[in-house]
């Protein structure tokens, strides 16, 4: 477009800037061009100034801008904008402080100011201010909301009142569901309940509606992460990274998801780039920790973990972090740092469970046994409240189970593809699986790859695939399954876990711990298969679960009285198995790995058809990733301090052992 040199009339200039402005985000160049020609004519103009200044910095040229703004922000005070870009061209120039500052003074001109307050959140987040970012980018998120209709479902979203935007979401789409926006909306409150899987549904609807939107895809990658789809979501977070390759939540969320694709070196490289654009931000020093503890690095593990700290003394889940990795001790500073952050007014539970967990950690390391325990169950109070659990559903599941998988039932489903590739390692956490998952992934035909979440979600599918009606649908729905689905259902996880086989060896182990309750279905669809059950002692079993902080999928493991019922109802339904399956699924016992370790490998390795290995013995010399929280101790020799720990605290634990009954005594089955 050529521009005139003169205007006709004050409309043809308004005309011009109005163009100019719709433009700038996608076409700067053409924008400096024209807002040039208007400012021959009208050089004070202040809106013509305030996008000339724009698109000079959208081209890179801050300083330029800065010129331009500083004086104009001057003169008009009360302009939201126009503090916007001047802040927007601080931050551009490194200038964090006074950037900061001058956003500041844009969202109070105009709270529903979105680019402003994404734009805080940014150099909040540079400064390491994580909670005042996170409530930044919140406010961005309500602020983007621009259909008044949902203005007040985004304000309850950011007040954290969900069931209020949850309703009034719901009787929105009612009325119009192909409202993407909504749909997003109303996604966010089903994943801060965490209903990822029911988020997932409603984002790719609202992505089906308006595929160029950023916002709904990247909560689409986090639904899909949250649910360990690995494979699904990354191709989603590339998408968005191929628009905004330097995005720092972006590059945060694909770290995270290659971690669950064993790209450990990869993620290694993604969170040392944003450590060094970012050293203030003790978030990104936590995930390190983390990815760094994977892949053993244990020494600069804990450096990453105390740099958190030095950043962010509050950060509970940093001194959790430290108190997993199981070998270091805490000092009285530390235990009086973690006491004193707790007794602070307006601490959140969630800033309060992971410190209750490591204060309890350093507690039993003190040897003050009484006030561990006491921090575990405040810990766990907290999880619970947090995460619901029907113990009765479990029990009526493992019933139905029992009731569905009898001889006759197997007899009639032959199905199932014919691979033995899988070996399946479930049980209880905290049962010795990371290490039986230790032993088998150093014989050279054995690859270990992860907890992963096929099978569960296969699981969840099947549940789905009628109308919802009590009485649940699955496992009877396998009822109606014939030969050729099972078949299908078979080969389609060997190429789902395909991505996770890194090495080209013959076996893989799945060491998803909850597939227990999924044995008629593994047995169904892949009857080939190797299952080990990892069994321990169930008061050791159960007390290392409850004073486990887990990140999710484990919501019995909050209360004494659950876990008792949970491991009952684990051993009932492995007892008929047992009796229905004989001989299909092996048995390890912890205890009895730790006093015959070589005994014990040696049947282990017989059942699953393997030669003997000394590598198998020597398996602390495996330098595998291990993404559980017993990382650090299958790199060492088996002790036997382990068997012990629980009897410490059995002064305690009078309602698991109630809850547990006979299973206290005949959990050896």
């Amino acid at each position: 477009m050529t521009m005139p040199r003169t205007f006709q009339s004050p409309a043809d200039l308004k005309a011009v800037i109005d163009r100019a402005a719709a433009q700038l985000s996608t076409q700067p160049d053409v924008v400096e061009r024209d807002m040039s020609a208007v400012l021959k004519q009208a050089p004070n103009d202040p809106r013509a100034l305030l996008i000339f200044a724009s698109a000079r910095r959208r081209q890179g040229d801050a300083e330029a801008a800065r010129k331009i703004l500083e004086p104009l922000a001057r003169a008009y005070p009360g302009a939201a904008n126009t503090a916007y870009e001047l802040g927007a061209a601080r931050a551009a120039l490194g200038e964090r402080q006074a950037a900061i500052h001058t956003l500041r003074h844009a969202v109070s001109l105009n709270p529903d100011h979105a680019e402003a307050w994404r734009a805080l959140g940014d150099q909040l987040f540079l400064d390491g201010d994580a909670a005042g970012a996170e409530t930044a980018f919140g406010q961005a998120t309500r602020a983007s909301v621009h259909d008044p209709r949902l203005k007040p479902a985004a304000q309850a979203l950011f007040d954290g009142d969900v069931a209020t935007a949850e309703a009034q979401l719901r009787a929105h789409l009612a009325r119009s569901p192909n409202d993407a926006a909504a749909l997003n909306m109303l996604a966010i409150a089903f994943g801060r309940q965490g209903r990822h899987d029911d988020a997932e549904i409603l984002l790719a609807d609202a992505l089906k509606l308006n595929p160029g939107f950023d916002a709904a895809r990247f909560n689409y990658a986090t639904a899909l992460f949250q649910q360990q789809k690995a494979p699904e979501a990354l191709p989603q977070i590339e998408a968005l990274l191929a628009k905004a390759p330097n995005d720092a939540a972006y590059r945060n969320l694909l770290a995270a998801i290659l971690a669950l694709l064993g790209e450990h070196e990869r993620v290694n490289t993604i969170y040392e780039a944003l450590l060094a654009e970012f050293p203030a931000q003790p978030r990104v020093w936590l995930n390190y920790a983390y990815a760094l503890r994977t892949v053993g690095r244990r020494d600069e593990a804990i450096e990453a973990y105390k740099r958190c700290l030095d950043l962010a003394p509050e950060l509970g889940e940093a001194y959790l972090g430290l108190a997993n990795l199981k070998v270091a001790t805490f000092a009285d500073t530390d235990i009086a740092a973690m006491r004193e952050r707790l007794a602070q007014p307006g601490l959140s539970p969630q800033e309060q469970g992971p410190l209750y967990y490591a204060l309890g950690k350093a507690l039993e390391d003190a040897g003050d046994y009484s006030a561990a325990f006491e921090n575990y169950a405040r810990g766990a109070a907290i999880q619970k409240a947090a995460t619901p659990y029907d113990p009765d559903e479990v029990t009526a599941f493992a019933h139905r189970s029992i009731k569905l998988f009898t001889p006759a039932f197997f007899q009639s489903h032959p199905g199932g593809a014919p691979i033995d590739d899988p070996i399946f390692i479930l049980g209880l956490p905290r049962s010795g699986s990371t290490l039986i998952e230790q032993i088998l992934a150093s014989h050279s035909a054995v690859e270990g790859t992860m907890e992963l979440p096929d099978i569960g979600l296969l699981a969840r599918r099947l549940g789905r695939s009628e109308k919802d009606a009590p009485p649940p649908r699955y496992p009877d729905v396998l009822a109606d399954v014939d030969a050729a689905r099972l078949q299908e259902m078979g080969e389609a996880f060997i190429a789902a876990t395909r991505v996770h086989r890194k090495l080209g060896r013959r076996f893989f182990i799945d060491k998803m711990p909850n597939n227990f309750h999924h044995i008629g279905l593994i047995r169904l669809i892949l009857p080939r298969a190797k299952i080990i059950d990892a069994r321990r002692h169930p008061l050791g079993a159960c007390f290392s679960t409850f004073k486990q902080h887990f990140a999710q999928g484990q919501s019995f493991s909050y209360d004494l009285v659950d876990l008792g019922r949970y491991y009952r109802d684990y051993v009932e339904l492995l007892r008929h198995f047992d009796n229905v399956l004989p001989g299909h699924i092996h048995r390890v016992i912890y205890e009895d790995m730790v006093e015959d370790t070589e005994a014990v490998v040696r049947r282990l390795l017989d059942y699953c058809g393997l030669p003997f290995e000394d590598g198998c013995l020597k398996f602390y010399e495996n330098d595998r990733a291990v993404r559980t929280v017993s990382s650090e101790q299958v790199r060492k020799p088996i002790f036997r301090s382990g068997l012990e720990q629980w009897m410490r605290f059995e002064p305690w634990l009078e309602p698991l052992k109630a809850a547990l009954g006979p299973a206290l005594e005949q959990w050896r089955g």
